[in-house]
C-alpha cells in the first residue's frame, strides 16, 4: 500500500521523491532505526543536568534601527534589524513535546517574557520537530501579534490545523518571502529530517534562512549537520559575506547517531568560516536536554574550537538566556 504524504503534494526533484524529502546527493544519511535508537539509550552516561538553572529576564527595545539578537533559549532568538522584530523557531512551553507531561524539559526560563516580546512582524520556522515547532506558542504569538510565518515546505500545513487564520508562507531550498518591504527571508538547505509522530517522517521538509535587510544578511541555520560542508560552501558562495551567523552548537552527543543531523562546536566554526560570516551566536545548548553531552560542554568546547584555529574568542559566542548582543560593522558588543 503506498503511503501518502499528508503535508505536502509536489513535483518530484532532486530532493523530493515524490512522498518524502531528501537531504543533498552525497550527505550523511539521517534516519536512525528503532534499534539504532535502543542502542544509544543503553550505552548512554548518567549525564543529569541541573533541575533548573537562573535566569533574569529582559525586556528588549520596541525597535532597533541597526542589528541586536537577544537569546531566548535553545533555538529561539529575537533578532531585531533595520526596524523589524523577527523571531526564530519560538518555544516558551515548559516541554519541547507534543505531551504537557512528558519530554524534555526546560531547565532555563525564556530570557524574555513572553508578554515582554516587541511587536512581531515575522516568524521563521526551520522545521517540525517539537522544539523548533510549538503550537501553543504559535497561538499565543498569532493572538498577539498576528505574524508573517515564513517555514519550508509542508510546515504550512502543521501550523493551519491549529490556527486556521495564520499568515504563512512556505517555500522550497532557493525560494524567499518577503517579511517586509525590503526585506528578505531566502530559505536555504540544512541536512536535517522531520517528524511529529512515527508516521510522519521527512514529509515536511527542514532548512535554515538568510535574512537580508538593509544591506545586511543574517544566517540562520537551524538543526544541522555538517556532512561533507558542500551546502555552507554554495550559502557562502551564493550569497557573500554574512554578518552574523546562528549557530547550533549542541545536542551533538554520541556522534555515531547526532553526527548526521546535529553538528558539534569545532563543525559551526567551520559553518562560520565556510559561509563567510563576520560573527557567530551558539544556539541550541543549555535549555533542553536532548542528547549526551554535559549542559556546559558545548560553549567549552567551542571556546577551544575557537583557539586552535586562532580564532578570536569574541567572534563566535555561546549565547546564555537573556543574553543580548548588539552588532556593528566594528563587531559584536553587549551582555
Amino acid at each position: 500500500m503506498s503511503v501518502r504524504n499528508r503535508y505536502y503534494t509536489g513535483p518530484v526533484s532532486d530532493h523530493f521523491d515524490g512522498t518524502r524529502f531528501l537531504n543533498p546527493a552525497g550527505e550523511p544519511e539521517t534516519d536512525r532505526s528503532f534499534a539504532d535508537l535502543l542502542r544509544w539509550r543503553r550505552s548512554a552516561p548518567d549525564n543529569r543536568w541541573p533541575v533548573a538553572v537562573g535566569v533574569t529576564p529582559v525586556t528588549p527595545d520596541t525597535r532597533v534601527g541597526g542589528l541586536r539578537v537577544t537569546m531566548v533559549g535553545h533555538a529561539t532568538l529575537l533578532i531585531q534589524i533595520a526596524g523589524l522584530n523577527i523571531l526564530t523557531d519560538p518555544v516558551w512551553s515548559d516541554r519541547a513535546s507534543p505531551f504537557a507531561f512528558a519530554g524534555p524539559r526546560r531547565v532555563t526560563a525564556p530570557g524574555i517574557e513572553l508578554e515582554a516580546l516587541p511587536p512581531i512582524n515575522a516568524i521563521l520556522l526551520s522545521h517540525n520537530h517539537y522544539d523548533h515547532l510549538d503550537i501553543a506558542t504559535l497561538q499565543k504569538l498569532h493572538a498577539a501579534h498576528d505574524p508573517l510565518i515564513a517555514t519550508p515546505l509542508g510546515n504550512d500545513v502543521i501550523v493551519r490545523k491549529h490556527i486556521p487564520a495564520a499568515r504563512v508562507r512556505a517555500g522550497d531550498w532557493g525560494d524567499h518571502v518577503e517579511i517586509a518591504p525590503g526585506a528578505k527571508a531566502h530559505i536555504v538547505p540544512a541536512l536535517h529530517w522531520s517528524s511529529r509522530g512515527p508516521r510522519d517522517r521527512r514529509m515536511a521538509l527542514w532548512g535554515g534562512f538568510m535574512i537580508e535587510a538593509a544591506g545586511t544578511l543574517v544566517y540562520f541555520a537551524g538543526d544541522t549537520g555538517y556532512g561533507t560542508g558542500n551546502i555552507f560552501r554554495a550559502i557562502g558562495e551564493r550569497f557573500g559575506p554574512v554578518d552574523l551567523a546562528i549557530l547550533p552548537i549542541g545536542a551533538y552527543d554520541p556522534r555515531w547517531f547526532m553526527a548526521a543531523q546535529h553538528c558539534d562546536p569545532a563543525e559551526a566554526v567551520q559553518i562560520m568560516l565556510d559561509v563567510g560570516a563576520k560573527a557567530a551566536v551558539g544556539m541550541h545548548w543549555g535549555t533542553f536536554k536532548l542528547t549526551d553531552e554535559h549542559r556546559t560542554e558545548p560553549e567549552r568546547r567551542l571556546v577551544e574550537s575557537l583557539t586552535a584555529r586562532g580564532i578570536a574568542p569574541d567572534r563566535f559566542r555561546a549565547l546564555h538566556p537573556a543574553d543580548a548582543v548588539e552588532f556593528s560593522p566594528s563587531g559584536p558588543t553587549g551582555n
